[in-house]
């Protein structure tokens, strides 16, 4: 603990010396983790164990960190199958907390923590919150889920520990967030990109101007977060936007996060090392091709999870970037590797479809994909708000909106797609992860 407060205090540097640590050094410590953590993966986790074995592989095989690419992967119903404490390395006695996912089906996946476990989050969420300007003295509203979710007690512990104020608001509410952040003086505001849209659009409602507010930095995670999205809560407040990156499996909030300059976000590699793989192969990609995220925890004790596929379709940037860390950056996640949509034999991504309706001015970022059966094939009907302004326009008027909708996500997709334009504030509106898929082929 001595360690994570002289990083955070510590004169001689602002910011965490990993994030700054040289590529042969950085090389080296990764290398001596992932040793120790495969060595303990292998004697207390019998999965991991018996899949080594299966592929020939021993602890002794992996000396330097380029081996980790002889490992077997592991993904997410590994968690469940193996449901509740079947990917544990310590004893239950060593465990200090557990967290656990809802699932779409099935059991829920449950991760575990050692106190050590712990302070490397606290450490993860701090050196992430340092490079958006979080500061000791700013007053953090927090509205990402509490209890069994990672990313409201995650971000929690970790702004604490850096010396913020922090407010546990977790999600809903509208009026009393709203509230909360004019009394209390709100700096930084913490949720899902949507769910911060939701309330921009409560306000102004309510006839409450955000710009007016102390607010100047948005933690937003759980979701991708487009530019489209980020010019929106950019042009109707002073907040700026920055991404941090998790997954409950790995830690919870704090993989990663963006620096001032925006230019991708940043991995702790020392802890989470990140691989791009073929989504369809498995073969490791090198650093500048697009592919599927893969990571490792290094340092995590109570649960090692060793090439994890995350279904985040990315690309790793090796170039160094301006701030000056020298841990390396990832593109912002626009597209999931299991959430293609395939229309008359055309791949489509929601983010595709996305940026194909906010390229026309007179739309809201408000829109949902229906997926639906018509004359036995299937096909996509995308339902967009447009701005209240142009919706008391004529019909011939808001026709031409949605042709020009229509032709906007016709030149990205490359198929023609059914575009409906429907009344503001009528579509469902979003307090945590943003759905976008709608399908009703069952119901047909």
């Amino acid at each position: 603990m001595q360690q994570l407060w002289n990083d955070i205090h510590g004169e001689i540097h602002p910011f965490s010396s990993l994030d700054f640590l040289p590529k042969n050094e950085m090389r080296a410590l990764q290398s001596q983790r992932l040793r120790e953590i495969v060595k303990l993966a292998y004697e207390r986790v019998p999965l991991i164990r018996d899949r080594m074995r299966q592929k020939g592989v021993s602890p002794d095989d992996i000396k330097t960190i380029d081996d980790i690419s002889r490992l077997p992967f592991m993904q997410k119903s590994d968690l469940r199958d193996t449901y509740p404490d079947g990917l544990f390395a310590v004893d239950m006695k060593d465990i200090v907390r557990l967290h656990a996912s809802s699932g779409t089906t099935g059991k829920p996946i449950v991760v575990a923590y050692t106190a050590q476990d712990l302070e490397l989050w606290d450490s993860s969420i701090i050196r992430c919150l340092k490079m958006y300007g979080v500061r000791s003295g700013d007053v953090v509203q927090n509205c990402y889920g509490y209890g069994l979710f990672t990313g409201g007690l995650g971000l929690h512990s970790g702004a604490q520990a850096l010396g913020c104020t922090v407010i546990p608001a977790s999600g809903g509410n509208s009026e009393r967030q709203m509230m909360l952040m004019k009394d209390l003086k709100t700096t930084v505001f913490a949720s899902t990109p949507s769910y911060f849209i939701h309330l921009i659009e409560e306000a102004k409602s309510r006839g409450i101007n955000l710009k007016e507010l102390p607010l100047r930095i948005g933690v937003f995670g759980g979701e991708p977060s487009s530019e489209s999205m980020r010019k929106f809560i950019e042009e109707n407040s002073n907040v700026k936007p920055f991404d941090i990156y998790g997954l409950s499996e790995i830690i919870g909030p704090g993989v990663g996060g963006e620096c001032e300059y925006k230019c991708g976000m940043h991995i702790l590699e020392d802890n989470f090392y990140p691989e791009i793989v073929d989504p369809d192969t498995g073969e490791s990609l090198p650093d500048g091709c697009e592919g599927e995220l893969v990571l490792s925890t290094l340092t995590k004790r109570a649960m090692p999870v060793l090439r994890y596929r995350t279904h985040d379709i990315s690309t790793i940037i090796a170039e160094p970037c301006k701030c000056g860390r020298t841990i390396r950056r990832i593109s912002r996640i626009s597209k999931r590797s299991d959430d293609m949509l395939i229309i008359r034999g055309v791949n489509v991504f929601p983010s595709q479809i996305e940026i194909g309706v906010m390229r026309v001015e007179e739309s809201t970022p408000n829109f949902r994909i229906v997926r639906e059966m018509k004359n036995d094939m299937e096909s996509l009907t995308v339902e967009v708000e447009i701005q209240d302004k142009y919706y008391g326009d004529s019909i011939q008027q808001i026709e031409q909106i949605r042709k020009k909708i229509q032709a906007s996500i016709t030149q990205i997709v490359n198929i023609r797609i059914d575009v409906k334009v429907v009344e503001p504030n009528s579509l469902p509106r979003s307090e945590g992860k943003i759905k976008r898929v709608y399908d009703n082929r069952a119901k047909a």
